[in-house]
């Protein structure tokens, strides 16, 4: 059974999102505080993790932070914050995606269904892997290698990759890579794809500052290089 580790300092809310998440066939592990939300994370290894930012003991970016030292599991944030740069640091320490609160239980659990999707692969039917240079995207394995060396990647940040590599020499905008990467129903600041950007670039690129294979098209957004 998929088990969802869901954290919040705010009990009424826990408990709220873990009656909703078990209704609908999950099962649930609560955390009300950072420290043990890693615990957590360690011991019993969850399929998707719900992450408020504050939180006591840690906070959720560092949670966030510690986690992704080890992990590629699928995050949601979840914050009170309105500001779009904290959704943006957020995002650029490897959060999958996030949710404002006051938010629907049932649009966390959409979402997290979204996420599992993409992370099992199961909208890859075909074999498929994507080379272009040193990069190699396997689709059917959900993984990515650049030079032969295997590299950590979060599910958002493999389908961008994957993305781009398909649409390899064409300028594609913010809007069309957050489509590509969340859906068309999903509404969200097209910002948080320039996170994800930087994030795949310190991970591939040999000098990320001066990118070789992610490169900027001003007043359009990204593309790959062509082979």
């Amino acid at each position: 059974m998929t088990r969802i580790l869901i954290v919040d300092d705010e009990r009424k809310i826990v408990q709220g999102l873990v009656a909703y998440f078990e209704q609908a066939g999950f099962e649930t592990l609560p955390a009300y505080d950072g420290r043990t939300a890693l615990e957590l994370a360690q011991r019993e290894q969850p399929d998707l993790i719900v992450l408020d930012l504050m939180l006591p003991e840690l906070d959720g970016f560092e949670v966030c932070k510690r986690i992704r030292r080890v992990s590629a599991v699928p995050i949601i944030m979840l914050t009170a914050r309105v500001e779009e740069t904290d959704m943006l640091i957020g995002l650029e320490i490897g959060a999958d995606d996030y949710i404002a609160k006051p938010f629907s239980p049932r649009e966390v659990i959409a979402r997290a269904r979204a996420l599992l999707r993409r992370t099992s692969g199961a909208l890859n039917t075909t074999e498929e892997v994507l080379r272009i240079g040193v990069v190699q995207v396997d689709m059917t394995r959900h993984s990515v290698q650049v030079d032969g060396q295997s590299i950590d990647v979060t599910p958002t940040e493999f389908n961008l990759l994957a993305a781009l590599m398909r649409n390899a020499g064409r300028p594609l905008s913010r809007a069309q890579l957050l489509d590509a990467v969340q859906g068309n129903a999903y509404e969200g600041y097209e910002r948080t794809i320039d996170a994800h950007i930087k994030n795949l670039r310190r991970k591939i690129e040999p000098h990320p500052a001066q990118p070789a294979y992610i490169l900027t098209v001003f007043g359009i957004g990204y593309k790959f290089r062509e082979s």
